[in-house]
Parts: C-alpha cells; sequence; structure tokens
C-alpha cells in the first residue's frame, strides 16, 4: 500500500452536535505524512439536536442510520461507503474523547502494508483523570484477558478510534448492532488471522454530555452483558 490510498473516515452519532465539528476539524486538518481524507461519513442515529446540520457544516457526508444502536451506525455508514470503497476505513467516536490529530499513528502501520488492523489503545500510556471510568477499565481488561485465553489475541483495548483495511472489514462480516461491535470485529480479526497492532493512543475525559454507555448503569451493564456475550459465543459455542 502506498501513500496515495483511499481513507474514509466512519463516525456513528448520537447527540452529538457540541463535540462533532472538533472531530471533523480535527480529522480533516492536514497531517504530516498522511494522505489527506478522502471523506468522512457521519452516521446520525435518530439525533434529536443538529448533529446533522453540523456535520455537514463541517465537511462531513451524513447518512441516517434509522436502527438504533452503535453497530447499526457503522453498518449504515459502511453500506454507504460499498458503493465506492476506500482502501481503508477509519473509526472514531463523535465525543471528541479520541484526539483526532492521532490520526497518522493509527494509519502508519496499516499504510506500510505489513498491518491489516489497528487498534488506538488508551490504555499503552497514561491518561488525565477521569478519562476512563472504573467500569470502562475494568471491562477492557476483562474482555482483553477473555480473549486472550480463548483466542490467543494479545489485546490491551476495546479503543474505538482504529482503521482497517476495506477487504480485510468485509471477509469479517460485521453484524453487530449495538455495544458488541468493536469486539465483534476484534474476535472475528483473530479467528481469520489477519495481522493486527495496536497503537498508544491520546484519551481524555468528555467535555460535552454524558456518554451512552459508561455514563449511565443501564448502559454499562448491557454493554458488559453484550460484550461478554459474543466472547463466550465466538469463543466457546462456535469453536
Amino acid at each position: 500500500m502506498g501513500m496515495a490510498d483511499r481513507i474514509d473516515v466512519v463516525i456513528p452519532a448520537f447527540n452529538e452536535a457540541d463535540s462533532i465539528g472538533l472531530v471533523l476539524d480535527g480529522l480533516l486538518r492536514p497531517k504530516t505524512g498522511v494522505s489527506v481524507v478522502r471523506r468522512v461519513v457521519v452516521a446520525d442515529n435518530n439525533s434529536r439536536d443538529a448533529t446533522a446540520s453540523v456535520a455537514r457544516q463541517h465537511g462531513a457526508t451524513v447518512v441516517p442510520a434509522p436502527i438504533q444502536g452503535y453497530g447499526s451506525a457503522c453498518l449504515a455508514a459502511l453500506s454507504h461507503l460499498r458503493d465506492d470503497p476506500p482502501d481503508v476505513v477509519v473509526f472514531v467516536d463523535a465525543d471528541f474523547s479520541d484526539d483526532p490529530d492521532d490520526l497518522p499513528l493509527i494509519l502508519a502501520p496499516i499504510l506500510s502494508g505489513e498491518i491489516e488492523m489497528v487498534i488506538g489503545s488508551r490504555t499503552l500510556k497514561p491518561q488525565p483523570p477521569g478519562a476512563f471510568t472504573p467500569q470502562q477499565y475494568f471491562g477492557n481488561k476483562l474482555a482483553c484477558f477473555l480473549m486472550r485465553i480463548l483466542f490467543g489475541a494479545r489485546f490491551t483495548d476495546l479503543g474505538p478510534f482504529r482503521a482497517i483495511r476495506w477487504d480485510s472489514l468485509e471477509r469479517l462480516r460485521m453484524c453487530d448492532p449495538n455495544y458488541g461491535w468493536t469486539v465483534e470485529m476484534q474476535i472475528k480479526a483473530a479467528r481469520q488471522k489477519l495481522r493486527f497492532a495496536e497503537v498508544a493512543v491520546n484519551y481524555r475525559p468528555r467535555k460535552f454530555g454524558v456518554s451512552k454507555v459508561s455514563g449511565s448503569i443501564k448502559g454499562t451493564i448491557l454493554a458488559g452483558y453484550k460484550i461478554l456475550l459474543l466472547i463466550g459465543r465466538y469463543g466457546v459455542f462456535q469453536r
């Protein structure tokens, strides 16, 4: 792969009008050593605020994602990309907790031609106080431990900021509609023996609003349940 590779970014978004512009400005800002991002697709997951209009104002293509759920939003964006697919697709959240300036770090191993998937790991470097909730930290540790035991995959995080070759992603046949999207990708990548790597990325406390997952007891429980369910399904029942 070379520096002329087509790079598209997918951002699932639900009521993120305050932060989506900051994310897009950071992603679309020219960066040393990285091809210009060809397009950013924001999958608007039934936002009740101005997420869609702000995203368009900051240079994104907005597609509707009417079925509620993180994974459903990602799938809606990928369906849009399939008409003219990129070489590499990047996933990043809309809440500005991830640093868009880390994009070159995420892409470098893939653009070198050696790696098919890169996870931006938030646990490989110290982060500001409050960046992780206790339940996030514990859930990550447990999920990564189980993936190592069941699949031999040495991950340190389920970080949402990640990149993968389009052809590799298509082979994974992603399908989870909600909280299990990130862990499904990592499990299937391990099972299909994709060449993957992790890079240390910055992570900061959420500036606007409350996390849809870790910001509520219900979201935390549902996410934890779904992640463990998928690990069990693929690690035990589908072996």
